[in-house]
C-alpha cells in the first residue's frame, strides 16, 4: 500500500509496494449508500446560488471575441468591453432579433452583423444587460428569470489557490442529463477506483457528512462533505496518495479540495449549467471543470512557465475521466425519467 497522504517525502511519487488487482480491491456498493448520496444531494439543492451560472473559461474569451450560449431557455451573449471587462445579456439583437453570438466586436462594442446596432455593454435600444463576473478562471452571468432565487451581487466562487501561484485548466463537456445529475455523480465518491482505475488506485472513504459528532451534517457546506483518502496513478505501480474532501457550496456546484498530501491547497470545482434541451426535448447541462493546481515545493515554479504545455494534458486527463462521468450522468437521468432509478 502506499504511505499515508500526509506524509511527504522529497518527490512526490509512491510505488505501491502491494498494489491490489481492480478484481479484488474491497467493493464499495454498501458503503454508497444511496439515501447517504440522495441527501448530500439534497442538501446542496437547498442553497443558494445567487442566480449565477458558469458560461466558459475566462481564457476563452479574449479581447475582440463573443461568448454565446443558451442557459435553460435564455439566450445569452458575452464579450469584453475596451478595458476588457466582462459584458453580458440577451444573446438577441432587440431591433429584429439577429444572433448576436454571431456578430463582431469592436473596440470593446459588440456590433450587430444584421443592421449594426452597437452595444457598449449597458442599457440600450431596450437591450438590457446581465449582470457578470469574471473571477480569473470562469466566467459567471447572473440570470434571475432562470434561478428564481434571491439574487446575489457576485457568485459563490469556491476558495482556490491565487491563479498567479496556481497552474489552472478548464474543462468543457456537454452531456444529456440535468444538473443534479452530474451533481450526484461527483457525490459519489466510491465510483471512484472502480470506474477510472486508470486513474485511481487505493481509494478508501474515511468521512460522510453523517460522522460528525452529532450524527447529522453540518449547516456549514464547508463541513458538510466526504473525506477521501486516494492515490492518482502516474505510471505502472507509480502513484500520488492525497486526502481530498468533496462538498457542494451550491446547487450547481461540487468542489474537491486537497487538504493533505502532495498539491494541498489545490482544488478541482465541478460546475453543471442547464442548456437548452436537445432536439428530443431531452435534457442537455454543460459541465464546466477548473484544476486549480498548486505546491509550496520549489519545483513547481518549473511547472508554472510550463502551463500553456500542460493545460492541454490537464484538459485531456480530464476529458477521459467526464467521458466515463457523463455516461454514469446520462445513465442516471435517463433511469429517473423511466420512473427506474433504484436511488
Amino acid at each position: 500500500m502506499s504511505p499515508a497522504p500526509g506524509r511527504r517525502g522529497r518527490i512526490p511519487l509512491r510505488l505501491r509496494r502491494a498494489p491490489v488487482p481492480w478484481d479484488r480491491q474491497a467493493p464499495t456498493w454498501r458503503e454508497a449508500k444511496p439515501g447517504l448520496i440522495a441527501d448530500a444531494l439534497k442538501r446542496a439543492q437547498s442553497r443558494p446560488s445567487g442566480n449565477w451560472y458558469v458560461v466558459g473559461a475566462s481564457r476563452d474569451l479574449p479581447p475582440g471575441r463573443t461568448l454565446g450560449i443558451t442557459v435553460a431557455a435564455t439566450d445569452v451573449v458575452a464579450w469584453r468591453d475596451g478595458e476588457g471587462r466582462l459584458r453580458a445579456g440577451p444573446g438577441a439583437c432587440p431591433h429584429l432579433g439577429a444572433p448576436l453570438r454571431d456578430s463582431p466586436v469592436r473596440c470593446g462594442t459588440l456590433v450587430c452583423h444584421w443592421h449594426g446596432l452597437g452595444l457598449d455593454g449597458g442599457p440600450f435600444a431596450g437591450w438590457e444587460p446581465f449582470p457578470a463576473f469574471d473571477d480569473g478562471v470562469l466566467l459567471w452571468v447572473r440570470l434571475d428569470a432562470v434561478g428564481g432565487e434571491t439574487p446575489s451581487e457576485r457568485p459563490y466562487v469556491p476558495v482556490r489557490p491565487r491563479v498567479r501561484d496556481a497552474v489552472e485548466a478548464v474543462y468543457a463537456g456537454v452531456g444529456r442529463c440535468e444538473p443534479e445529475d452530474v451533481v450526484a455523480n461527483r457525490l459519489d465518491p466510491w465510483h471512484g477506483a472502480w470506474f477510472h482505475p486508470y486513474s485511481f488506485v487505493d481509494l478508501t472513504v474515511t468521512g460522510t457528512p453523517g460522522d460528525s459528532p452529532g450524527g447529522s451534517p453540518a449547516d456549514s457546506p464547508d463541513d458538510d462533505g466526504f473525506l477521501v483518502d486516494v492515490s492518482f496513478k502516474v505510471a505502472g505501480r507509480l502513484v500520488v496518495p492525497v486526502r481530498a474532501r468533496f462538498t457542494a457550496p451550491e446547487p450547481r456546484t461540487v468542489v474537491m479540495h486537497i487538504v493533505a498530501g502532495e498539491g494541498a491547497g489545490s482544488v478541482v470545482e465541478t460546475h453543471a449549467t442547464p442548456l437548452a434541451p436537445d432536439e428530443h426535448g431531452r435534457p442537455r447541462t454543460a459541465v464546466t471543470e477548473a484544476v486549480v493546481a498548486a505546491s509550496d515545493r520549489r519545483g513547481f515554479a518549473v511547472a508554472r512557465a510550463a502551463a500553456p504545455l500542460l493545460r492541454p494534458l490537464m484538459r485531456a486527463s480530464a476529458g477521459r475521466l467526464w467521458r466515463d462521468d457523463l455516461a454514469y450522468a446520462e445513465r442516471r437521468w435517463e433511469l429517473r425519467d423511466s420512473g427506474r432509478f433504484p436511488g
